[in-house]
């Protein structure tokens, strides 16, 4: 009786579909084809068609997550470009108006860590900008469909991560925002040389508009995942979500 051909393992059916995808249909493919919103359109279904529809399309949104995790390369770098690309003005984004832009008062602010690190104390904006500081040219991608190219300057957050201690063989990372905004990264992508910890934007005091006092930067991410106006971040071994990701949202997230 002939045997059946053997099944590639995971990680060989990843790097064949990462070989033979071009990066911008690979993103169509991951982050439209099988998120809750292309799959019903798929299928016929929407997340509030029944307990039975909304559970799949989520089990389907969760294995999504899980290949992009699996096709993600923490060694690889976004693209950068020369600060004459630059959009200006650079476009404000957010869930809210601008004129709810939450206003943060410098000399007051402390940075709150918890969870899984050794050292819990508040940081001030001083103790922050006293880390060694970089910056880049990177281009943020919108869920909505739009891009924009900005230059982001802050602290590395491998650096931070380092600094307070986290246990960097834990699995996620969670923020909270002045504004309730809140949402969740995995820890490769934290450790990802162009994550910033952003105090800067082309070069001045980051504006209220685009996340000050603090905002995570990441080039490997959609927009919903870069949080703004950070107040508290924790390291942790339970996913914490996201305000999008827990309506309904791609939790990865990959650009």
């Amino acid at each position: 009786m002939k045997r059946p051909p053997a099944i590639p393992d995971r990680a060989l059916l990843l790097a064949d579909a990462e070989r033979l995808l071009a990066p911008s249909t690979r993103r169509l493919f991951l982050g439209a084809s099988l998120s809750l919103g292309g799959l019903s359109l798929l299928t016929g279904c929407t997340p509030g068609a029944g307990a039975a529809a909304d559970g799949f399309l989520r089990g389907v949104s969760r294995w999504n997550d899980r290949v992009q995790a699996g096709l993600f390369d923490p060694n690889r770098l976004a693209s950068t470009y020369p600060e004459s690309m630059i959009t200006r003005p650079f476009p404000f984004n957010a869930y809210y108006k601008e004129a709810r832009v939450p206003h943060v008062d410098a000399t007051d602010y402390r940075l709150e860590v918890g969870g899984l690190v050794a050292d819990r104390h508040a940081w001030t904006l001083d103790e922050l900008h006293a880390l060694p500081q970089t910056d880049q040219v990177t281009r943020h991608i919108c869920v909505e469909g739009w891009s924009a190219i900005g230059k982001w300057g802050g602290v590395r957050f491998a650096t931070f991560l380092e600094r307070i201690g986290a246990d960097r063989t834990a699995r996620f990372v969670g923020f909270k925002c002045s504004d309730d905004y809140y949402t969740s990264i995995d820890m490769p992508t934290a450790l990802h040389a162009q994550t910033l910890l952003t105090l800067t934007y082309d070069g001045q005091r980051l504006p209220a508009k685009y996340g000050f006092p603090m905002k995570l930067r990441m080039p490997t991410k959609l927009g919903y995942k870069n949080p703004k106006h950070i107040r508290a971040l924790f390291v942790t071994n339970t996913n914490p979500g996201g305000y999008w990701e827990d309506q309904g949202y791609n939790w990865f997230g990959g650009s």
